[in-house]
């Protein structure tokens, strides 16, 4: 016994890694090793030496595993320590420095119409781009046939399936599903319209619509609703003024101006000497709509507005050309990281 115990101490010394180590284990210490196959003597043992010589082999596996575990943990420790060294980093070298990114000017825009919107109670509602002809034209009271579907020649992808043309189609789905009044929505979306007779023209591009039903909505409520939106936006001097105008889904209806923030009103190229600038749709919501949707016509009246968000990106932040907000130049887009 002391001399395997020696033999094993002295090869401990020795081993310069784990597997070397594993390996002097089994020798010793595992069931066919040479500290087991000691307890093969006891057979050849009388009964009185039989308790001495197995707690004598039990002290030495004892010895020998404690030696074991010392050896290991201080392999493992020369391991933990080379493998850190090699992966030391070098804290001194100059740090990459990682560009920051900003919203889109029609993401700026939109935050700021639902913020200015949902300060006031509305809620901002969504749905979705490829419509029914039922949300999108019928309930806004053009049927089909009529000829105001002129003014939004439209992608069908079937006879009653179509990209939407406006998030009007939002708005007529909330009032059919409405169950308690009022009634205040802001709906902002991309909508599609083909427009391949004009050049000056998007097939896409991005509404906000808003939409207040309830009792004894008036067109003072809109004036004073559609002048906090655009000071809100534009600033304190901003004003606005109400021309008559026609969409189907609203009477009356107004086209809806706003002084030139270029030049205060005075009259400069931007607003083309008149002093405004044109800049949303907006009207009482028509009767036959409420009645399309089941509410009572008689008793709740509501306005509506659509406003365009690159129109109002290209004003607020000067932008000449609405190509530059669908190009994604990165130059054109690092403008905006201080709004």
């Amino acid at each position: 016994m002391q001399q395997i115990k020696e033999e094993a101490l002295k090869a401990l010394e020795t081993a310069s890694d784990l597997k070397a180590l594993e390996e002097l284990r089994i020798l010793y210490l595992s069931k066919k090793g040479k500290v087991q196959a000691l307890m093969a003597q006891m057979r050849d043992l009388s009964k009185e030496e039989k308790p001495r010589f197995g707690a004598q082999v039990n002290e030495l596996k004892q010895a020998l595993e404690g030696a074991f575990e010392l050896k290991k943990e201080e392999l493992e420790k020369a391991n933990l320590s080379q493998q850190l060294l090699a992966d030391k980093l070098d804290i001194t070298l100059d740090a990459y420095e990682v560009e920051g990114g900003s919203l889109h000017p029609l993401s700026l825009v939109v935050e700021r119409i639902e913020d200015a919107f949902v300060g006031l109670g509305y809620e901002v509602a969504e749905g979705p781009e490829l419509e029914l002809d039922l949300y999108n034209f019928e309930r806004a009271n053009i049927p089909a046939n009529h000829p105001a579907r002129d003014m939004q020649d439209s992608f069908y992808v079937n006879p009653t399936h179509l990209l939407r043309t406006h998030t009007t189609a939002i708005q007529m789905r909330v009032l059919e599903a409405a169950d308690k009044m009022p009634i205040k929505l802001i709906c902002p979306g991309k909508v599609y319209r083909r427009d391949d007779d004009d050049a000056t023209h998007s097939h896409q591009f991005m509404q906000a619509e808003g939409l207040v039903v309830g009792e004894n909505v008036s067109l003072a409520d809109l004036k004073g609703t559609l002048q906090f939106m655009v000071t809100s936006l534009f600033g304190e001097k901003a004003q606005i003024r109400f021309r008559p105008s026609y969409f189907p889904f609203t009477e009356p209806s107004f086209e809806v101006d706003m002084s030139c923030h270029i030049c205060g009103g005075c009259g400069c190229s931007t607003c083309k000497q008149t002093g405004w600038i044109e800049i949303l749709g907006s009207g009482m919501v028509h009767p036959d709509v409420l009645e399309m949707a089941n509410i009572d016509s008689k008793k709740y009246s509501g306005f509506a507005f659509g406003i365009g968000i690159e129109r109002v990106a290209m004003l607020k932040y000067g932008i000449s050309d609405i190509r530059d907000l669908y190009n994604n130049d990165i130059r054109f887009l690092r403008g905006f990281k201080k709004f």
